[in-house]
Formats: structure tokens, C-alpha cells, sequence
């Protein structure tokens, strides 16, 4: 089965004033149609380069992404990304900043408000509409954030560590809201964190980056059923998992790849 997108021997060297940075060196990695995978790794060890580079949003010194085995050349339409910030438009209610990417396409706007409408009430912000961002909580905006990276379908989400702001019990919601729309979608969905236990529970594999400069050091097959359940976290597979990941990052190479 071709990959959906893929990572070949990705080198990214940045150009500094005292001396040249290697952020990631060779660095292959890929998903499949309608896969999960979460990317861990310390901070600084390049997940975000990564993610960007995955975007279209930032040139590799070397390598190539591919996407259903095209090259690609930069922005896709076929990709969406939600960043660590909701960065929505303080003077656009939330329909109005979940429209944007259609607007600016040129699409038609009257199919495109519906779809809006149904992203929104899927995350529960069926209420909110037209509340602007300064009325909303900063999970309620990261939602509105994600159903604006969803709205023109993508086949790939990439997103960079969304719920890192956010308390542990609005997060663990936002665990729940993210897998209800990504089942119902299915797109290719990357997702950079920082938390082992996060990115256990909504993975299908977590790929495990080493120190910078970042390369694939481990890949773990997550053991979990789906749909996932909160109970889940309290499994013994999902502790072992995690425990997994967490000796492979220390060093102690006890993880299965």
C-alpha cells in the first residue's frame, strides 16, 4: 500500500550567527490512509521542525515528503495543520473563523457554512456560533481551531502539540472530541506531543524522535481497541505502553518497534 505521506531521509540544518544547527538528521517516517500516529521526543529534539517540514512549510536541507507518492513542493490543499495556538481572528465570531479557508479559496460559501455549522455542533459548540473568541475558554478556541483545519476535508491533519495550554480536564475531553471527529473523517492525522500518556491514548503508533539532532529512534504499535474509551488509561496495556515509551526515551531501550 502506497503511504499516505512520508518522510525520506529528511536532514534539516539551520543557519545561525556563532555556528550551524542540525534540528534533524535522516529521518524516515510514514503513515498510512487513515492512520494515527503520534510523534514524541524531548524538547528541542525537532517535532515541530518536522511537522512543518511535513506541511509544506519549511524546505528540507535534504530529503523529500511525499504524499500519495507525488513529491511535495510546498502548502497542500490536501493537508490541514492546527498549531500550538488557536490563532483565530479576534474580530470573526466562531463560524466566521472556522470559514476562513473557504472564503480564501473562493469556495462556495452556502455548503461551506453548513459544513461549519456541523463541525462545530460535533465538538459541542453548537451554542457558540457566534460567540467571539474573547468569549470563549481556550478549549472551546483550540475546537474552533480544529474545525477550521477540517472544514475543506483534508486527507492529512497535522497537528503540534493542540492541547498543551489546556488543564488536564478540559484536555482529557479534547482527547475524546478529537477521536469522535477523526473517526467520523478519517484523515491521515500526525500529532506532536509532549505527553507520553496523551499521545498513547489517541495513537495507533507512537513514533519516538531521539535528541537533537532528531531521527526516528523507536516506533511503538499501541495496543488499544477503538474505539478508545477513557477506562482505557486505567488498563494495564495502556500503562505498559506507556511505560514503554518512556524507558526508550530515557535510554533504556525496553520498547518494541
Amino acid at each position: 500500500m502506497t503511504a499516505k505521506i512520508e518522510a525520506r531521509g529528511i536532514f534539516k540544518v539551520f543557519e545561525t550567527p556563532s555556528e550551524p544547527v542540525q534540528a534533524l538528521r535522516a529521518v524516515d517516517l510514514s503513515a498510512q490512509p487513515g492512520e494515527f500516529v503520534a510523534l514524541v521526543g524531548e524538547s528541542g529534539c525537532g517535532k515541530t521542525t518536522l511537522l512543518r517540514i511535513l506541511a509544506g512549510l519549511v524546505l528540507p536541507t535534504q530529503g523529500e515528503v511525499w504524499i500519495d507518492g507525488t513529491p511535495l513542493r510546498g502548502p497542500s490543499q490536501h493537508i490541514g495543520m492546527v498549531f500550538q495556538r488557536p490563532v483565530l481572528l479576534p474580530w470573526r465570531t466562531a463560524a466566521e473563523n472556522v470559514l476562513l479557508p473557504a472564503q480564501v479559496r473562493g469556495l462556495p460559501l452556502a455548503e461551506a457554512s453548513l459544513d461549519a455549522r456541523s463541525l462545530l455542533e460535533s465538538m459541542g459548540l453548537g451554542d457558540f456560533l457566534d460567540r467571539f473568541p474573547r468569549h470563549l475558554s481556550g478549549g472551546m478556541q483550540q475546537r474552533v481551531a480544529i474545525a477550521r483545519a477540517l472544514l475543506l476535508q483534508p486527507s492529512i491533519l497535522l497537528m503540534d502539540e493542540p492541547f498543551g495550554a489546556l488543564d488536564a480536564i478540559t484536555r482529557e475531553q479534547m482527547h475524546l472530541d478529537l477521536l469522535n471527529v477523526w473517526s467520523a473523517r478519517r484523515p491521515t492525522l500526525l500529532f506532536v506531543t509532549h505527553d507520553i500518556a496523551e499521545a498513547v491514548f489517541l495513537a495507533d503508533r507512537v513514533v519516538l524522535l531521539s535528541p537533537r539532532p532528531g531521527t526516528v529512534r523507536q516506533v511503538f504499535q499501541v495496543p488499544l481497541r477503538r474505539p478508545r474509551l477513557p477506562d482505557h488509561r486505567f488498563s494495564g496495556e495502556f500503562a505498559a505502553a506507556c511505560r514503554d515509551v518512556k524507558h526508550a526515551m530515557q535510554g533504556n531501550g525496553r520498547g518494541q518497534g
